[in-house]
């Protein structure tokens, strides 16, 4: 049962509904119930990427009878931004807030935006700037204007997946351990022992049912002839012993060894069966690049997104990915090298900074895996606003 405090936190979950509409939510929130019923690692994967719209109907449904988590405080907070934001706007921008709540509950999509840009201004207001939701309130093409000490500038928040920079996407692959772990287990079950699978895509694995089913066929055909190895240009399949110290080790303290083992790109997965296991392990033909999908995704909106008639800021929130991978874009200055090159070309005559952040700045993660200032910034210093001291506070690069 939720305490009167909780209570009082938790008063905005049920307006965000109805600003969205409650046949619409429900339906969604069934939707993704059956999805997440209907497999394994597919459903696990599904919940936390829908975790802001599943934990604000849990929280709905069943209150709080102890202090949230980050997560829970950060979800709830912001989620009492939205409601108290729908409030206040006009019809037209209620209207346009409306229907960014439903694009974000159909389909693959996620209230991932939504909340983006809600915490880009919460940020922007905590240090000093006054905000207008010029894209909800105004139509604008961009989503803020901030002011400081007399000075505007636009924001444009965007969200960007990392996928878009693997050949090997994180949900593909889970679509193929999930439909191939079954398969796993029976032949575990007649060969007793551990084993590892290791998996080399040059062609990559973006989703292709057909690409999907052709690579299980081959596992199983190689598995079921006792082959220890198959290769041809689509696939690198090795089937070896498997050696690490820690492979008796449960599947969280198995996968930590293994990551460590392979790199922050491999992509692991462990079944197992009695005292037998079997680790499937896959990468790419060729190293991510992840960074490099960011500035081609800041070339193609900056020039649409920002009007020019003030500074502009590109907001990018960078999604599917995960805390090593953040912490080895921003320690290996990946993210910063494209961010500055983009800030040299033509289409980024109009921003004068740009941040960039994660789910682990979303919800609170603190230092080292979120970003110390709740984003990473880079500032555009050939700009000419890019010394303004009204600006700084948005703009001063973090690194």
């Amino acid at each position: 049962m939720a305490t009167a405090g909780n209570s009082r936190l938790l008063g905005g979950l049920d307006a965000l509904v109805r600003a969205a509409g409650a046949k619409v939510w429900s339906a969604r929130l069934a939707e993704l119930g059956r999805s997440a019923a209907a497999s394994q690692r597919v459903g696990r994967a599904l919940l936390r990427h829908h975790a802001i719209e599943i934990t604000v109907d849990r929280l709905r449904r069943t209150g709080l009878d102890r202090a949230p988590t980050p997560a829970e405080a950060r979800i709830i907070a912001l989620t009492a931004e939205a409601a108290s934001l729908f409030a206040t706007l006009s019809a037209p921008g209620k209207a346009r807030m409306r229907a960014a709540l439903r694009q974000g509950l159909s389909g693959e999509n996620t209230l991932v935006p939504l909340y983006h840009l809600l915490r880009t201004a919460a940020l922007k207001r905590a240090r000093g700037f006054e905000v207008r939701f010029a894209g909800f309130e105004d139509g604008a093409p961009f989503d803020l204007l901030i002011r400081r000490d007399g000075m505007d500038a636009e924001i444009a928040c965007d969200v960007v997946s990392a996928e878009d920079g693997r050949d090997v996407h994180r949900g593909a692959w889970v679509r193929l351990v999930d439909a191939i772990d079954p398969d796993l287990q029976t032949w575990l079950a007649a060969h007793p022992g551990r084993y590892l699978l290791k998996l080399t895509l040059p062609q990559g694995l973006r989703g292709e049912q057909d690409r999907l089913a052709a690579l299980h066929g081959r596992i199983r055909t190689m598995l079921a002839g006792s082959r220890r190895a198959d290769h041809d240009e689509a696939a690198v399949l090795r089937l070896d012993p498997l050696m690490l110290a820690a492979a008796q080790a449960d599947e969280l303290g198995l996968l930590s060894s293994l990551r460590r083992e392979f790199g922050h790109e491999a992509h692991l997965a462990v079944t197992s069966a009695g005292d037998g296991v079997f680790v499937l392990a896959a990468r790419a033909g060729r190293e991510n690049e992840v960074a490099a999908a960011i500035r081609r995704r800041m070339a193609a909106i900056a020039p649409t997104r920002l009007t020019g008639a003030r500074p502009g800021i590109l907001a990018m929130f960078v999604e599917d990915t995960d805390r090593a991978e953040w912490r080895h874009l921003r320690d290996r200055l990946e993210l910063e090298g494209e961010a500055r090159q983009f800030l040299t070309n033509p289409e980024a005559r109009r921003v004068v900074a740009v941040t960039c952040a994660s789910r682990l700045e979303l919800f609170g993660a603190g230092a080292p895996d979120g970003a110390p200032d709740g984003e990473v910034r880079f500032r555009n210093p050939a700009h000419p606003s890019a010394k303004a001291a009204a600006l700084a506070p948005a703009v001063a690069s973090s690194v």
